[in-house]
């Protein structure tokens, strides 16, 4: 790499990493950075996303080429999960949106972009800002801030985190991620920088990221909005969902929240909440695909494609007597995604109606569920009550949610600390095994 090469770190959010061979390691998530009193920070590393949504740390001394839509590395990733240090700060998640002043007295910039450079000497350091200043309000219209490039040592107060932090171009950077990997970049950063991103996201994103983040995390942010925008946000939730984050809650703030929240909404929770956690009725969502048998498999198609669906509900229609909302009329049976493609559109669902499908009650155990679905190989199940009546249903993702630890997202498995294309090779002495450790440990 030559001496010129510079690199903006929020055009390289997303881009893949490649080994020498040319095969795929992950995507760069962030750039971390040593921000010094005295001199430009430091740029010590990337943060790499890999095979099973894991982050780790790529000293930049192992990267070979950084070119328009491609990072080039040595190959030797060191595979044990990313924790930032102390001294540390990741460049999309703490450095953009922060709002600092200009030395030359001309007043508050918001930072945009930061532009990393390679020295002469290897090192990497961050050597300009790309900001905006403050949006002015004229006498006929609002007129957003100029924008400006300037060196790092044009702006003070670098090193003190701003009070006030937005959040615009880190969600701009992360606007194509799914949720649940928004919601492992932000269950990394401190409640503060939480809370930022969570009031710049809207209702429904933010409802989607809550529902893919631990329990803690989901009580502190939701704690952290304003009640009106806690409810908002509840009601975007699906309903066991919502149920499962305020059974979490004290009891007054969670009746307060069900107050403020849509009666129809509310109504869906406050049912859920009267199960037990650990039981089908627990872990049971209230809006799967409801028709009636006179419905055609061409109306079942169309519900069933919808974007916002979820994999596992959109596996099955579920056929009911009226009414068609939970609890139902009479269950009839259920018509299954793979059987409605071979029919045809004008057919009714009751010509392709499955009535022997197992069901639970809403007191089965999660045993009794998970042996259910693993023995019948279903994504989900229906729960009825004495009457036959459809009361909710519940999915194969609920009930892993429910099963496995409370903090798997942040887990290790053992073997992925040295399986993948990109660990070192077998055969190689155990100093060149542990070489890129030893890198780490010195990047500070």
């Amino acid at each position: 790499m030559s001496a010129s090469t510079r690199v903006f770190v929020a055009r390289l959010a997303g881009t893949v990493v490649f080994d020498p061979i040319g095969d795929q390691v992950g995507r760069v998530r962030d750039v971390v950075v040593l921000v010094r009193a005295k001199g430009a920070p430091r740029a010590v590393g990337l943060v790499v996303e890999v095979p099973g949504r894991r982050r780790v740390f790529l000293p930049l001394t192992r990267v070979t080429s950084i070119d328009a839509g491609q990072v080039i590395s040595t190959g030797l990733v060191n595979m044990r999960r990313f924790e930032q240090r102390a001294m540390e700060s990741v460049v999309l998640g703490e450095l953009l949106d922060r709002r600092v002043q200009l030395k030359d007295g001309s007043g508050e910039v918001t930072i945009e972009d930061v532009s990393i450079a390679q020295q002469r000497t290897g090192d990497w350091l961050v050597d300009q800002l790309f900001v905006r200043r403050r949006s002015t309000r004229g006498s006929t219209r609002f007129r957003r801030g100029s924008t400006l490039t300037v060196p790092v040592d044009a702006v003070q107060d670098l090193t003190r985190r701003s009070v006030e932090q937005g959040a615009a171009r880190l969600l701009e950077a992360y606007e194509d991620m799914r949720a649940a990997d928004l919601a492992d970049v932000i269950h990394e950063l401190g409640t503060a920088r939480r809370l930022e991103i969570a009031g710049a996201l809207n209702d429904e994103r933010l409802a989607d990221v809550l529902e893919e983040l631990p329990e803690d995390a989901q009580v502190a942010i939701l704690s952290g909005l304003d009640r009106d925008r806690a409810a908002d946000v509840l009601e975007a939730m699906e309903p066991d969902d919502a149920a499962d984050l305020l059974n979490e809650l004290p009891d007054e703030q969670a009746t307060q929240l069900l107050n403020l929240m849509e009666p129809e909404e509310a109504a869906d929770v406050r049912r859920l909440l009267e199960y037990a956690e650990d039981t089908a009725g627990g872990l049971m969502t209230t809006e799967p695909v409801i028709l009636g048998a006179d419905d055609t498999i061409a109306t079942a198609l169309a519900q069933i494609r919808r974007a916002e669906l979820p994999p596992a509900l959109a596996s099955m229609v579920f056929v009911v007597r009226p009414p068609q909302e939970t609890p139902t009329g009479r269950f009839l049976g259920v018509a299954h995604f793979q059987r409605l493609l071979r029919e045809p559109p004008h057919a009714a669902v009751a010509s392709v109606l499955d009535a022997e499908t197992e069901w639970l009650t809403h007191d089965a155990s999660v045993g009794q569920v998970t042996r259910l679905l693993a023995a019948y190989d279903l994504l989900a199940l229906p729960v009825l009550d004495a009457q036959r009546r459809l009361l909710g249903v519940v999915t194969v993702d609920d009930v892993l949610d429910h099963i496995l630890p409370d903090d798997w997202r942040g887990s290790d498995d053992e073997h992925l600390e040295s399986i993948g294309p990109q660990s070192v090779p077998a055969g190689r002495g155990e100093a060149e095994r542990r070489e890129p450790e030893r890198r780490e440990a010195t990047r500070g």
